[in-house]
């Protein structure tokens, strides 16, 4: 899949920027606060309808204005034009996918599969579970349109199910007893699914992670990720089973804290580099290979899951890794076919692999000086 171009209209700083991208490697060049990662947010948002930054829409308009405008074309053997607008007057976002109106988001994930690379990759090996938790059910959904239907649907439960705590907590009543017992089933019944496609997924993800290791490190270190569901680790232990024993148990607790606390939402991921847990023993460059590994691995296993290419965004990540990796990530970079790279100063990065199909595009508060 190639995004043959971008246009931007009172986008963060960029006023009106229209750039026509190679279907090579796409570097973005620019001194702090020139506008480079506003550009790969903007793609993001074509990919996903949402920021890459997680800040709301509104602070995305530029300054003095009431709107912002995101438009692109996907090529993936037919044209796909999409628009994302967004109106601070109103305070709502408007998709269109071939000038047909979208009226769910969700309805675009997977379409245009996006893979990025950024600095705040950092909190998935380093972070808490939740972080984990959000990467691995990001590359799953938009893998999986039934995995996506499923979290969506246990998301919603689990709202349902916290305000029936919440009631029983304050009201003391019985009554909403029964109430409760169904939501309960409900919860186990979808979370036992969940898990079920979370240890598939490890199986199968795992061996894209090893082959991107090995690009990288060529075979010094051996990556291993393990699936800690409610609390446990065992594959072959029956999860609804253990789902009802553990909710069974917690059940006076959650009554008092109104809160849900056992489930697929509360389970973690634990990485290892050859036996050791990453987390608690690996150094910050084995953190940081391993977070690109963990990417390069999504890249080519929903290249493989959807027989499409992701769009890759990287930002700013070349400048903490030693010149060796940066060597090696910049050829691995090549099997990737279109990318889009942010650097704060080209003429610094000599260690990068590039070509004439490659496409360089400076950036100044906004205004793309060259491409």
């Amino acid at each position: 899949m190639i995004l043959n171009y971008l246009e931007l209209k009172n986008f963060r700083l960029h006023k009106h920027t229209t750039i026509n991208f190679s279907q090579k490697l796409n570097y973005i060049i620019g001194g702090n606060g020139q506008g480079k990662t506003s550009l790969l947010e903007a793609i993001y948002y074509l990919c996903t309808s949402k920021s890459l930054t997680q800040s709301s829409d509104s602070e995305a308009v530029t300054f003095n204005n009431s709107f912002f405008e995101i438009t692109g074309e996907f090529n993936n053997g037919s044209k796909n034009y999409i628009q994302v607008l967004y109106n601070n007057e109103n305070g709502k976002k408007v998709i269109f996918l071939n000038s047909k109106q979208v009226y769910r988001s969700s309805s675009i994930i997977g379409k245009f599969p996006v893979v990025t690379l950024t600095q705040s990759d950092h909190f998935i090996t380093a972070g808490s579970p939740s972080h984990r938790r959000k990467f691995i059910d990001s590359v799953i959904s938009q893998s999986s349109e039934t995995y996506l239907k499923m979290l969506l649907e246990y998301n919603k439960i689990l709202r349902q199910r916290s305000s029936l705590l919440s009631k029983i907590k304050e009201t003391k009543n019985p009554i909403f007893s029964d109430e409760l017992e169904a939501w309960t089933k409900t919860l186990i019944k979808t979370g036992a699914e969940i898990i079920k496609h979370r240890l598939l997924f490890v199986k199968d993800f795992e061996k894209f992670v090893a082959d991107s290791f090995k690009e990288i490190m060529e075979e010094k270190e051996i990556p291993k990720i393990k699936y800690m569901f409610l609390q446990n680790g065992d594959e072959n232990i029956n999860i609804e089973e253990l789902f009802e024993r553990l909710l069974i148990k917690k059940r006076h607790e959650e009554i008092i804290r109104g809160l849900n606390l056992v489930g697929p939402h509360r389970d973690d991921f634990i990485f290892f580099i050859n036996g050791f847990e990453l987390k608690k023993y690996g150094s910050q460059g084995q953190n940081k290979t391993f977070q690109i590994a963990l990417k390069f691995g999504q890249f080519f296993y929903m290249q493989d899951k959807l027989n499409k290419t992701p769009v890759f965004l990287m930002d700013d990540v070349f400048g903490e890794l030693d010149s060796n990796r940066v060597k090696k990530i910049s050829k691995f970079l090549r099997e990737v076919g279109q990318a889009f790279i942010t650097l704060t100063d080209f003429a610094n990065s000599e260690f990068l692999t590039k070509s004439e199909d490659d496409l360089m595009i400076s950036l100044n508060n906004g205004v793309v000086a060259s491409a």
